[in-house]
Formats: C-alpha cells, structure tokens, sequence
C-alpha cells in the first residue's frame, strides 16, 4: 500500500506573488511540482496529482476510493483523510466519554465538522464554506502530507505554525520525544 510519506514533497515549495513567472517556473520545475494548491472562487481544491493516488485508498468494504472525509483541525487547519482511514479514527473517538467535557469538545469539532467529499474527474474536491471559513483559507493554500491524512492550511497560517514549530525553548520538548532521534 502507498502512503502519503511515500510521494510527499518536502520541504514546501512556495513562490511570493510578486516572483516573475519565468523565476517561480524554474523553482517549480526545479522542484517537479507540476503545480501549486490554491483554492478558486467556488471553493475547490485541484489536488496535486503525485497525492492523488495516496488519498484514493479502497477500503476492504469496497468503498468508492474517491471519496474522502474532510474535517476541522484544532490547529485551525483542515484535515482530509481516504475514508477507509477516517472510518476507524470515527469510530475511536466516538466510543469515548462523551462526559468529559474535552472528549465532548474534540468529538464536535471532528465528527461534527466532517465532511465526505469526492474528487471530481478534474481531480478537484470542494472544500465546503464552513470549512474554508474555520481554516481562514482563501486561495493560496498548503497541502502538507502526515502519513495516513494531508493537513490543508492557509499559506500564511503554515507559515506562522512552521515558525512556532522550530522554536523549542530549552529544556521544554515534550517527554515523549526524549530519545527521539531524526
């Protein structure tokens, strides 16, 4: 099975607007990103071609591989899943305690935000109003593979997390990570 790791790109490649489209055509090409995500006026998002093969997964139900569940982040990003992996992660979260006001809390922002969307034969899925309105998106956007899901950002929030991300002060990683090594 491929999974998004096996075809993701990374570093991102962005390109600022006021680049001269000959310049950010060579860094795209440099880069064999055969084009960039953008989200256009009726609200749809062109997936990259390389990713369309990682989010198309079949489940063993036989489920339509092009349909896909699209969901809120409490990052303020979104999250799209194939749904064989969504369908799972669903069912955990909604077996927990609905008591616990935090469980209740994530339950509403993930189930209740979900979304199925289906990628048209342009390859195009539309990210519903609420959605794009959550995650602040508007045309320029960041497709980010995480292993079993893509995270869909605004470009200036990415920009913004990755900042914060790299910025660990002393001492204060998560206990998690001791040991971890890249």
């Amino acid at each position: 099975m491929i999974t998004v790791r096996d075809i993701m790109t990374t570093p991102v490649i962005t390109v600022p607007p006021d680049m001269n489209i000959a310049s950010a055509a060579k860094i795209l090409l440099d880069h064999k990103v055969n084009g960039a995500p953008a989200v256009d006026d009726k609200g749809r998002l062109a997936i990259p071609l390389r990713h369309r093969e990682a989010l198309a997964l079949r489940g063993d139900d036989g489920a339509d591989p092009e349909r896909m569940i699209l969901t809120a982040d409490p990052g303020r990003c979104l999250l799209l899943y194939p749904r064989a992996i969504w369908e799972p992660i669903q069912s955990e979260l909604m077996s927990k305690s609905s008591f616990n006001p935090q469980i209740r809390s994530l339950q509403r922002l993930l189930v209740g935000h979900a979304d199925e969307v289906e990628m048209d034969g342009a390859g195009r899925i539309l990210v519903p109003p609420s959605l794009r309105q959550y995650a602040g998106l508007d045309h320029r956007v960041v497709l980010v593979g995480q292993g079993n899901k893509f995270e869909l950002w605004d470009e200036a929030r990415w920009h913004e997390a990755t900042a914060q991300a790299v910025t660990f002060p002393a001492g204060e990683l998560p206990a998690e990570l001791d040991g971890f090594s890249l």
